[in-house]
C-alpha cells in the first residue's frame, strides 16, 4: 500500500549561486528539453515557494501568517515520482498524491494551448483560499492573497534559476477548467501556472 504522503528529500539551504546572480539571470522560459527534473530539484523548489525556512516561518512573508495559498505539482517527468496531481503538504514537506494522470496536456488546454506547458516536466499550479485572509482582514485580505501569490512566484523563478533550470509565470487560463482539472476545493481559486523544466 502505497504511503498517503511522499516525504520530499530535505531542501538545501546552501546553493552555489549568489542572489545577485540568479536576479541578473531570470528570464521567462517557454522552450523546455525532454530531460526529467530530480526529485530533489522538485523538493528544492517547492521549498522555495512556500516552505517552513526556520521555526514556523516560511520562505515566502503572508498577511497575519494566514497561509491562504497552495501549491499544486502536475508532474510529467520527475526521476523517482510517478505521473500525477499532487499537493504539496508544507508541514511534512511532503507531497499528496491527488490523481494519477499526466494532467499536463489538460492544462495546457485550460491556459489557451500555451504548448511549453505540457512540455515542461512539472507544471506548478499555485491556488488560494481567500477566507483565511479576508476573514481577518475584509476585503483587503484579497491585495495581501495577490501579494503572497507574487512572493511565491518569484522564489520559484529565482530558485529555478539556481538549480539551472527555467520558469515562466502564466496567468491566462480559463479558471473553471483549471479547477475542475486539479479538482480544487470549493472557495479555492487557482491564481498561478508555472511550468518548470530545463531550458531547450
Amino acid at each position: 500500500m502505497k504511503p498517503d504522503i511522499i516525504i520530499l528529500p530535505r531542501p538545501l539551504y546552501d546553493g552555489n549561486v549568489s542572489i545577485e546572480y540568479t536576479l541578473k539571470q531570470r528570464r521567462s522560459v517557454r522552450r523546455f528539453s525532454k530531460m526529467a527534473i530530480s526529485l530533489q530539484e522538485l523538493s528544492q523548489i517547492l521549498w522555495a515557494a512556500s516552505g517552513i525556512s526556520q521555526g514556523s516561518y516560511r520562505t515566502a512573508p503572508s498577511a497575519g501568517a494566514t497561509y491562504p495559498l497552495n501549491c499544486y505539482v502536475a508532474a510529467g517527468n520527475v526521476e523517482e515520482l510517478e505521473k500525477g496531481v499532487y499537493r504539496y503538504i508544507v508541514k511534512n514537506h511532503g507531497l499528496k498524491r491527488l490523481a494519477p494522470y499526466d494532467l499536463r496536456s489538460a492544462l495546457c488546454r485550460a491556459a489557451l494551448h500555451q504548448t511549453f506547458i505540457e512540455e515542461a516536466p512539472i507544471v506548478i499550479v499555485i491556488t488560494a483560499i481567500y477566507e483565511r485572509t479576508t476573514g481577518h482582514y475584509g476585503q483587503r485580505g484579497i491585495r495581501y492573497v495577490h501579494m503572497e501569490a507574487g512572493h511565491a512566484g518569484q522564489n520559484i523563478s529565482l530558485q529555478a534559476v539556481a538549480l539551472g533550470l527555467g520558469s515562466v509565470m502564466v496567468g491566462a487560463f480559463q479558471d473553471e477548467m483549471v479547477k475542475e482539472i486539479v479538482s480544487l476545493e470549493k472557495g479555492e481559486e487557482s491564481l498561478y501556472i508555472i511550468p518548470v523544466g530545463k531550458p531547450a
